[in-house]
C-alpha cells in the first residue's frame, strides 16, 4: 500500500519549520512529505536538517503557480497543513488586497478540486483568535466573530470559505505562537526571545498591560496538528472542525514579560505597564482575544503547557543552541 502524502503549505515560516522538524523524527515514517515556501528559497540548515525525501517546491499563493509542480512530483496529498500567511496586521492593514488573496486559500482549494481520483484531501487551516472582537474574556468557538482589523476580516473570509468549500476541514484559531527559534532562523522577530533581549540589558521597557491573549506553546501546535492528521488517516471518518487553539492562560503583555523576568532573575522594575491606546501601531488591535479551549482539549485529549512552563522550556532550548 502506499504511503500517505502530507503537504505543508508554507514550510519555512515559523510554525512550517516546526512542523516540518517534528514530521521528520516520527519512527518509521508513516508518511510522504513535501513542503511549499514562497518568498525565500528553503534555507540550507532547513533542508540539510529534514530527510531528502522531503521535497520543497516553490508556490505562489495568489495564483496558484507552483502547484501544477506538487500534481507532477507529489501528487494529491491526504492532507494538506496551511501554515502560510500575511499575518502581520500592520502590513494587512496597507495592503489589503494582498491580505485577502494571500490569506483566503482559494488557489489551494481550487488546485485540489482539481484531481479526478475519488480521494478525500483534509485541509487543516491556521486562523487567528484575531476573528475575535476584543470586547470580553474567554471566547468560544460558537461566539460571534467580529474582527476589528484586515487581518481578522482576511481570516474570517477563510474561514468562511474553507467550511464551504471543503468537505473535509479543520480551522484552527491560533493566539500568538511562541517557542524556540527554528532550524533556520525566520526573520521576525519571536516574542519570549526579544522579551528576553531587551530585559537582558537592563534597561525600562515599556508593556501593554490591557491587552490580553492565550499564548500557545509552538510544540503544542505541532501535537494538535499531528493528532488531526494520525485521526484522518486512521478514521477516514468526515471531519468538520472548529478550534481554538491556546495556553490556559490569559496574559497581558506585562504579565509575559514578568514570566520571563521571573525565570531568568531580571529586575522586574524595568517593566513599565503602559496601555494599548497610548501607542498608534497603525492598526486597530482587539483589546482581550483570550479563548476558551476546553473543545480542543476534550476532542483531541491534548492540554498544552502554562504560559510559564513554555516560558521556560523555550529559554532552555535558547540556551542549548
Amino acid at each position: 500500500m502506499s504511503k500517505k502524502k502530507v503537504l505543508v503549505v508554507g514550510g519555512t515560516g515559523y510554525l512550517g519549520q516546526h512542523l516540518l522538524q517534528a514530521l521528520s523524527v516520527i519512527q518509521g515514517t508513516p508518511y510522504d512529505v513535501a513542503a511549499t515556501h514562497h518568498s525565500t528559497p528553503p534555507p540550507q540548515p532547513l533542508i540539510d536538517a529534514l530527510p531528502s525525501s522531503f521535497p520543497f517546491f516553490h508556490v505562489d499563493l495568489k495564483s496558484g503557480s507552483g502547484f501544477d509542480a506538487v500534481s507532477l512530483k507529489f501528487g494529491q496529498p491526504d492532507v494538506v497543513v496551511n501554515c502560510a500567511a500575511l499575518s502581520v496586521p500592520r502590513v494587512c492593514e496597507k495592503d489589503p488586497d494582498s491580505a485577502m488573496s494571500i490569506n483566503v486559500p482559494s488557489s489551494i482549494v481550487n488546485w485540489l478540486s482539481s484531481f479526478t481520483e475519488n480521494k478525500e484531501t483534509l485541509m487543516i487551516h491556521l486562523s487567528t483568535d484575531q476573528v475575535y472582537e476584543g470586547v470580553k474574556s474567554f471566547y468560544k468557538e460558537e461566539d460571534e466573530t467580529v474582527p476589528v482589523n484586515v487581518y481578522g476580516k482576511s481570516k474570517v473570509a477563510a474561514e468562511k470559505f474553507i467550511s464551504e468549500k471543503c468537505s473535509n476541514f479543520a480551522i484552527l484559531r491560533s493566539s500568538i505562537i511562541f517557542g524556540p527559534q527554528t532550524i533556520s532562523p525566520v526573520p521576525k522577530s519571536l516574542p519570549i526571545q526579544w522579551m528576553d533581549g531587551v530585559l537582558a540589558k537592563g534597561d525600562k521597557v515599556e508593556f501593554f498591560h490591557d491587552e490580553y491573549r492565550c499564548p500557545v506553546y509552538v510544540k503544542d501546535v505541532v501535537t494538535i496538528i499531528k493528532a488531526l492528521t494520525d485521526r484522518w488517516l486512521s478514521e477516514g471518518k468526515q471531519m468538520q472542525l472548529l478550534l481554538n487553539v491556546g495556553g490556559p492562560d490569559r496574559v497581558s503583555r506585562v504579565q509575559m514579560a514578568e514570566a520571563v523576568a521571573d525565570i531568568r532573575g531580571y529586575d522586574t522594575s524595568l517593566i513599565k505597564p503602559v496601555s494599548a491606546s497610548s501607542v498608534d501601531r497603525g492598526v486597530m488591535s482587539p483589546a482581550d482575544i483570550s479563548m476558551d479551549i476546553t473543545k480542543l482539549v476534550q476532542t483531541l485529549n491534548i492540554c498544552p503547557v502554562t504560559f510559564r512552563d513554555g516560558v521556560k522550556l523555550t529559554l532552555a532550548e535558547e540556551g542549548k543552541s
